[in-house]
């Protein structure tokens, strides 16, 4: 396990772009969100390829910028994100056993494309809200996965300076569980003022998750030891 910029960039363009395929496969929104996403997983991802050098970077790049340009031809889309992820995963794996690697992308995809896709609601207030609450339980399903994760690479103690550091990620998991859950109950209520606190909760779960991914990666890794 190494803790690098490549590894978190190459999770967080995975997760988007795997969140992209699955949002696109649904049909539930226009070219415009698939272009605003796609053109994350490109910053993210062309990131991670200049960092690493590494040609797969280059090639989940170029294939989630194609993708960008079929939006408009949803099943086309799904397939170039589909290719995408699995490139940027494959990058991650580098730095990351592979059971680490679908949680961070699971986590990273189910948190940060909810948040992407409330937004979308200001443009269409008629989706359905069933698409965010699969993706709530993606999120929650991902951050279940990745505590394990570190827990069982981890030796965690709770003494002197290392001690402030794992508890600083509990908390910050913690923390995001209970966005998740917040994000779910928003959800449930009927007016749209409830989509928009989902939303706002969300966003916030994105900041947090970086901290669970990070952190988490490190203490796996024994930076402070």
């Amino acid at each position: 396990m190494n803790l690098t910029p490549t590894l978190v960039l190459a999770l967080f363009a995975a997760g988007i772009a795997a969140g992209a395929a699955l949002v696109a496969r649904w049909r539930i929104v226009g070219p415009g969100f698939l272009w605003v996403t796609g053109a994350s997983v490109v910053l993210f991802g062309g990131v991670a390829a200049f960092i690493s050098g590494q040609a797969v970077a280059w090639a989940g790049t170029v294939v989630a910028l194609v993708a960008s340009v079929a939006a408009r031809r949803p099943g086309a889309a799904a397939a170039g994100f589909g290719l995408a992820a699995a490139a940027f995963a494959i990058v991650a794996s580098a730095d990351s056993p592979g059971i680490g690697v679908v949680t961070g992308v699971v986590l990273f995809g189910g948190v940060t494309t909810e948040m992407l896709l409330g937004h979308w609601f200001l443009v269409d207030p008629r989706l359905p809200r069933r698409s965010l609450k699969v993706l709530d339980v993606i999120g929650g399903a991902g951050l279940l996965g990745e505590v394990a994760f570190v827990v069982a690479s981890s030796t965690l103690t709770f003494s002197g300076a290392a001690g402030v550091f794992t508890l600083t990620y509990l908390v910050l998991a913690a923390f995001t569980a209970l966005l998740l859950v917040g994000v779910w109950f928003s959800l449930s209520e009927p007016r749209y003022s409830g989509v928009m606190a989902a939303t706002g909760l969300s966003y916030l779960a994105v900041l947090t998750t970086f901290g669970v991914i990070a952190l988490g990666r490190a203490l796996a890794a024994g930076a402070f030891a």
